[in-house]
């Protein structure tokens, strides 16, 4: 009996913690690097392309200098990143923060299409601004 109801607080605990993180974007996208805001923005000054796959509104309220907007559920497809960039070329993907799911969909879409310089910018527009990096 002891073990039936370690069990069950084992599943409720689980439950709890799934539900809790729901609609929170993944710390890590298989295949992709994750980087901060500081990785990002050195990123930034090498040169690599930053993708922004929010919708075109959010993208023409704020946005990393310099970015592509290739909005998830309209504009990316593999056609339209190969007609940015290279497959070995940096490209970085970022959107509206930890709530925000669409950068870690694009960044993962990336690597599946070959992509082997994809980074994943987690803390997105709010961490840049907040770092004080200059946005347009």
């Amino acid at each position: 009996m002891k073990h039936v109801h370690q069990f069950f607080i084992a599943l409720v605990f689980s439950v709890f913690v799934s539900v809790a993180v729901a609609g929170e974007a993944p710390m890590k996208v298989a295949g992709a690097t994750t980087v901060d805001a500081a990785a990002a923005k050195a990123l930034f000054d090498s040169g690599a392309l930053f993708v922004d796959p929010r919708r075109e509104s959010e993208f023409e309220a704020g946005r990393i200098p310099d970015a592509v907007s290739l909005e998830l559920k309209k504009k990316f497809n593999e056609e339209s990143l190969a007609a940015e960039l290279k497959k070995d070329e940096p490209v970085v993907f970022y959107c509206n923060g930890p709530k925000c799911l669409r950068s870690s969909k694009a960044a993962a879409k990336a690597v599946g299409w070959g992509y082997s310089k994809v980074y994943y910018f987690r803390g997105g527009f709010p961490a840049w601004k907040a770092a004080g990096y200059p946005v347009e």
